[in-house]
């Protein structure tokens, strides 16, 4: 009855929405399914190629370099030409990008490949935030950001277990066997492209004629001026960056390496990681929208920072997937950060600020890969995640200095 109830909503929700809202929702779908057939084992790939755990840091941090290069304009320039000619050129460098991977042959020729893929994804998430930061009302914007990533969240749940059992097709957790998940990606984004071309639109409401009429500068200097503490939001941002990038690229490897797991386990952590989201999102999006952003994520960091815990102590593979599972609130802590971001400036800012929040992203995801490419080589892989609770509890102080974005009517 009560998820018979959570549907109808959800189902109401998105009824209301532009046509954009909803295709950007199947976009997004499509783009959840693509990346989850390689994301968990990407690294696993790259080492399998050649490169050390530091190398591995090394490469990531190059793809960083592509984020921090463009973003700072990037926001803008999908403030001032609009969401759709962003996804057009995005998706097309994406698709590139992954059959570079798939035809890598050792893990140097990896580097322009995640290069490209850095940038293009850049790129993708800069327009999707304007998407729903540029027109829901502040008090649906979490939900209504919840509840696109809780539906197009679901592929995450049995792709990861379809590459599983393709990479056992292919020869198990090695190069060969991971390769051919890449051109299944491809695959996807093909797709992907086709929608956008054949029934997006942009669907920015309000600030867009004062957006293409801003210059890039004098956008960046109102950015400053007119925003809610942007330089404490910035380093905040940064270090949920550093977060991401140092788990993406290290913990499917410690967890090959140093606890045992196998294709179908690491597969299984992906897949139970989209759990919570799932079963959550909704009830999570209505709780910022009511209590508050800054009460919500102090909440969700605890029960993320858990998951880095359960990992390093980790002595089977039940205790690896509770892990995956508590991984789940990452994505939902990350989301309601997300609504608090597009909330801390004027909304025809909102090209310019995600252009300059896309540049200190790209700044932490070239530090973030090599700091714990350094801390894994010179201490131990262990270090690499007590550093990301360490990082975890920093965010939190500086949550304390920020003060509650949610405005009611």
């Amino acid at each position: 009855m009560v998820l018979r109830e959570s549907l109808g909503k959800a189902a109401g929700f998105v009824s209301r929405q532009q046509k954009s809202f909803k295709v950007n929702l199947v976009r997004s779908t499509i783009q959840n399914f693509s990346m989850s057939l390689s994301q968990q084992y990407q690294s696993i790939y790259i080492v399998a190629l050649g490169a050390t755990p530091l190398q591995l840091g090394m490469v990531n941090s190059i793809g960083g370099i592509a984020s921090a290069v463009v973003s700072t304009p990037m926001g803008w320039l999908t403030g001032k030409y609009g969401i759709r000619r962003m996804y057009l050129v995005a998706v097309p460098l994406w698709t590139l990008s992954t059959l570079m991977f798939a035809s890598a042959q050792d893990w140097v020729t990896v580097i322009p490949a995640l290069f490209l893929a850095t940038l293009s994804t850049r790129m993708t998430l800069t327009a999707c935030s304007m998407v729903c930061g540029s027109y829901l009302k502040s008090e649906d914007r979490a939900t209504g950001m919840q509840l696109c990533d809780t539906i197009s969240a679901m592929p995450r749940l049995f792709a990861p277990m379809i590459a599983a059992f393709l990479i056992s097709s292919f020869g198990g957790l090695n190069a060969n066997g991971i390769r051919p998940l890449y051109f299944l990606q491809a695959a996807g984004l093909v797709v992907m492209l086709g929608l956008v071309v054949r029934w997006f639109y942009d669907p920015l409401r309000g600030g867009t004629a004062s957006a293409k009429s801003m210059g890039f500068r004098e956008g960046l200097r109102q950015v400053f001026s007119e925003g809610t503490r942007i330089k404490t939001w910035i380093l905040f941002v940064s270090l949920s960056s550093i977060d991401m990038m140092m788990s993406g690229t290290y913990l499917s490897v410690f967890a090959q390496q140093h606890r045992g797991a196998d294709q179908y386990v690491l597969g299984s952590m992906a897949a139970v990681s989209t759990v919570v989201p799932l079963l959550l999102g909704l009830l999570v999006g209505r709780l910022a929208d009511t209590v508050g952003r800054k009460k919500t994520i102090m909440l969700l960091t605890p029960l993320y920072a858990l998951s880095y815990v359960l990992l390093l102590y980790a002595d089977s593979p039940f205790w690896l997937l509770l892990s995956g599972l508590f991984q789940g609130f990452a994505m939902l802590t990350f989301i309601t950060e997300n609504a608090m971001t597009a909330e801390v400036i004027p909304l025809q800012l909102l090209g310019s600020w995600f252009g300059l929040l896309g540049l200190f992203r790209g700044l932490a995801s070239v530090a973030g890969p090599l700091l714990g490419g350094l801390v894994w080589t010179s201490l131990s892989p262990s270090a690499v995640f007590y550093l990301l609770i360490v990082v975890g509890a920093m965010k939190l102080l500086l949550l304390t200095a920020m003060p509650e974005t949610l405005r009611k009517g």
